[in-house]
């Protein structure tokens, strides 16, 4: 059957289960053996009736169906709503909101912050490899203005100038290739360089603005500086591709998502990450592949995105 091009041909599309069964099987088993995800046994058996397969390895939990062991696992809500949602995602520029989410697909808004978070995680890619050639490095502050702020939350957030209350996020982009960004505890040079020597090859060419710093990365790389104050281009040396990146993802937070906690905020990094590096030479469809090929082997419960999972058990009384 034809891919869909389009959302409205997606919902159409996904609305038959067989198509959705059809795709994940080929993403997940693209030798066509169907694997249990709990135990990898082969020695399984499809039962129409319930969408299930039955495995016959000996273990406790012999069934599972598409959505077991991956993000989508023990969630009621169908495919038929999951993969729009994840459409949706990857392919809208600037984000999609929770609400927005939540009325497109039927389901509460709170439904829709779990699922938005689910699809999030499944975006990672990990970083794998680095980056080199001329690569751009440079950092911002992520963080709401005051005076768009209701007091109660100001009195709360903000309690100092510049950027004492804000996030410090730092982004390292491979010119012609992939960026990579990262939450940041502080601006001091051993967590700034760090995070460069993390991801970029040494000799490689490197851009970044006059932030102190990054002072000493010469001695691996061919570090080269544009002080903003004098100017921000000086032929190849400088970081507007980054700014460019900056700019995107602050009008997705501010505009879109409106309100972003500091610790979900890596998420939403991944996620703008993720749609900016495939970007180019890839429709709808493809980048949404892609982004679904990724779910298996990964699980976000509502406990831990929540952090109720991290909270201490309750003190016992003698």
């Amino acid at each position: 059957m034809k891919s869909p091009r389009t959302l409205q041909e997606a919902v159409i599309h996904f609305s038959d289960f067989e198509n959705c069964k059809s795709l994940m099987m080929e993403l997940r088993w693209p030798n066509g053996k169907v694997k249990c995800p709990r135990c990898g046994s082969e020695k399984v058996a499809y039962l129409a009736k319930t969408r299930v397969w039955k495995c016959y390895g000996g273990h406790k939990q012999p069934t599972f169906s598409l959505k077991t062991g991956t993000i989508f696992e023990d969630s009621p809500l169908g495919l038929d709503k999951w993969l729009p949602a994840l459409w949706l995602i990857v392919n809208c520029k600037n984000g999609i909101s929770s609400c927005e989410l939540a009325r497109d697909l039927g389901v509460t808004q709170k439904t829709a912050w779990f699922m938005a978070h689910r699809l999030r995680f499944a975006l990672t890619e990990g970083g794998s490899g680095l980056l080199s050639g001329d690569v751009e490095a440079d950092e911002t502050f992520i963080g709401g203005k005051a005076r768009n702020m209701h007091l109660s939350k100001r009195a709360r957030r903000i309690t100092g100038t510049g950027g004492k209350d804000k996030t410090a996020v730092m982004g390292i982009l491979e010119r012609g290739g992939k960026i990579r960004t990262a939450v940041l505890s502080n601006r001091r040079k051993r967590t700034v360089q760090a995070e460069v020597k993390k991801h970029v090859e040494a000799g490689s060419a490197l851009y970044t603005d006059s932030l102190l710093s990054y002072d000493g990365l010469a001695a691996e790389y061919a570090h080269k500086v544009i002080d903003h104050a004098v100017a921000y281009v000086d032929g190849k040396v400088h970081t507007n591709g980054l700014e460019n990146f900056w700019s995107l993802l602050k009008r997705g937070l501010s505009g879109t998502y409106v309100s972003v906690e500091p610790f979900h905020l890596f998420r939403y990094l991944d996620e703008q990450s993720f749609r900016y590096n495939n970007r180019t030479k890839m429709g709808d469809f493809d980048r949404f592949r892609l982004a679904l090929s990724r779910i298996a082997a990964k699980r976000l419960t509502y406990q831990h995105l929540t952090g109720k999972d991290l909270e201490a058990p309750p003190a016992t009384v003698n």
